[in-house]
């Protein structure tokens, strides 16, 4: 096919390198646990193997590696010159609108020779359906699951991808800066968030994972609720999260603020938030268990009275993200009976919050990195509760 003046890798996120390198030990991986080739679906997982990023994966797309040979991409035509700029891959098997990609899979994994190996797919992923997974079943017979080789790889950030999540949170920042300079009598919710994306996308931030959480008065005490319109009063809270992204790469903040002066339970609540992310910081080094950090944030809150308003991990994995999510939790959690060591390269992100539902939320958070020695917060923004007069 013609790519015209599309230079292959153009639009990479990172070096051909980089790619390889991933690629090799996801083949080790694969080969240690019995499997000839592995079908990757997954958005996340397949930028990780290839670079290959576009807001159309609610299209099919497929990477299938064979631990020997060549791999190859299956792809809509539409996609298949983002698929050129962003990737380093040479061969491409291009379907048709009209098309049906599964059974265009399935011949490729034929014509491949593939087809009595033992195959395997992500069976975990966010973009799997049953209908094809049934189908590929189908054709192909016994489906292994190839679920946490790659997402184990991608749990320690190599320095590259490091480099990534600096520049997020360099927007995340700027962002949450913009959003807390916004909270004034008179403003609405919607006059946050437009403050808080429009600044971490002129700071460089490209589509986020998903959309800022803010919230005010009554309706902050509501989880995960978002922006609906609603003007800010004398006396209300105000939370505010996001995230912002580098390269697909998320890092993401939480604050609060409050109009006037906030009553003394949400000022013993945001203290107690501050403390224990305080005490869950002090634990996170490399050979902790990822439930240590957990544990003592959860000690702090019980501690302080709220335990039946914190009933949830401390923090997740971040990186690379698309919709509908800007973490990583499916690959790691800081919560209780995890007991994966912290390594090197390992990035969470940490937002304990407590509140009275229907009333308010409050809240603080960090992203940060594990480093040989300890950790690195990643963001520069105060932690203390917003007082906007």
């Amino acid at each position: 096919m013609d790519i015209g003046s599309v230079v292959q890798g153009s639009e990479s996120a990172f070096p051909k390198s980089e790619y390889d390198g991933r690629v090799a030990r996801a083949r080790q991986r694969l080969a240690a646990a019995g499997l000839d080739v592995m079908v990757v679906t997954g958005p996340e997982n397949i930028f990780y193997l290839t670079g290959q990023q576009t807001p159309g994966y609610y299209t099919f797309q497929a990477l299938v590696l064979p631990v020997d040979g060549d791999p190859v991409f299956v792809i809509r035509q539409l996609e298949y010159f983002n698929f050129i700029a962003n990737t380093f891959i040479a061969d491409a098997a291009v379907y048709q609108d009209g098309e049906d990609p599964v059974g265009f899979l399935t011949k490729v994994i034929r014509d491949k020779g593939l087809a009595g190996k033992r195959v395997a797919i992500d069976k975990r992923g966010w973009f799997l359906p049953i209908a094809v997974y049934e189908a590929l079943q189908a054709e192909l017979g016994t489906i292994g699951d190839a679920a946490g080789i790659v997402e184990a790889l991608r749990a320690i950030k190599s320095p590259l991808e490091l480099e990534k999540l600096d520049y997020a949170a360099a927007y995340v920042d700027a962002g949450m800066k913009a959003g807390l300079a916004a909270v004034k009598p008179g403003a609405t919710e919607n006059d946050l968030v437009a403050a808080m994306m429009g600044a971490a996308i002129a700071a460089g931030s490209e589509y986020m994972g998903m959309e800022p959480l803010v919230s005010s008065g009554s309706r902050s005490g509501v989880p995960h609720g978002t922006w609906k319109r609603r003007r800010i009063e004398a006396g209300d809270p105000a939370f505010l999260e996001m995230a912002a992204c580098h390269d697909r790469y998320h890092a993401a903040l939480m604050r609060s603020a409050w109009l006037g002066a906030p009553p003394a339970v949400a000022s013993d609540m945001m203290k107690a938030c501050q403390d224990a992310l305080a005490a869950a910081l002090d634990e996170i080094r490399p050979g902790v268990a990822c439930e240590v950090p957990h544990l003592a944030c959860q000690a702090v809150i019980d501690k302080a009275g709220y335990t039946d308003a914190f009933r949830k991990r401390l923090g997740y994995s971040v990186g690379i993200s698309f919709a509908p999510d800007w973490g990583e939790g499916a690959i790691l959690n800081l919560n209780k009976g995890v007991k994966t060591e912290l390594q090197p390269g390992m990035a969470f992100h940490l937002p304990p919050a407590l509140r009275i539902y229907g009333r308010f939320t409050v809240g603080v958070s960090e992203t940060i990195v594990v480093t040989p020695t300890g950790h690195r917060v990643l963001g520069t923004i105060d932690r203390a509760l917003l007082q906007v007069d």
